[in-house]
């Protein structure tokens, strides 16, 4: 399952549990171009609940939107990953150095006050 949940003007969260499947991901990739077509300068709070690899399918699909994927991102300084495997932590950041202009950090999902100041701040 993913949600695209649009908190504020700038703002945009979402949830993730589960395994992706091709249908999910049009959906979900479809969901936060419409939800963040008005946002500038924006900050996305990412909890990461329960992770499963996404189907073969489904990356196609991510892959296949790879460059209105990567200009959507422009509409983005901050992203805040909440997330209790060490690895998507490492991921994440690791992310943030290939988006110019995007800055990502990771925190425990019980740090989720913690995200949230830092992506105001």
């Amino acid at each position: 399952m993913f949600k695209v949940i649009l908190n504020g003007i700038n703002r945009l969260d979402f949830e993730l549990s589960g395994k992706l499947n091709t249908e999910e991901m049009k959906l979900a990739l479809d969901e936060l171009e419409s939800k963040s077509k008005d946002i500038e300068n924006g900050k996305i709070l990412y909890e990461i609940i329960d992770f499963h690899l996404p189907s073969l399918g489904a990356i196609a699909v991510e892959l296949s939107r790879f460059p209105s994927m990567l200009k959507l991102m422009k509409k983005f300084d901050r992203v805040a990953v909440l997330t209790d495997k060490n690895w998507l932590k490492k991921a994440s950041e690791f992310e943030g150095y290939l988006f110019p202009g995007l800055e990502i950090k990771a925190f425990d999902r019980g740090q989720k006050e913690d995200a949230e100041a830092w992506l105001v701040s």
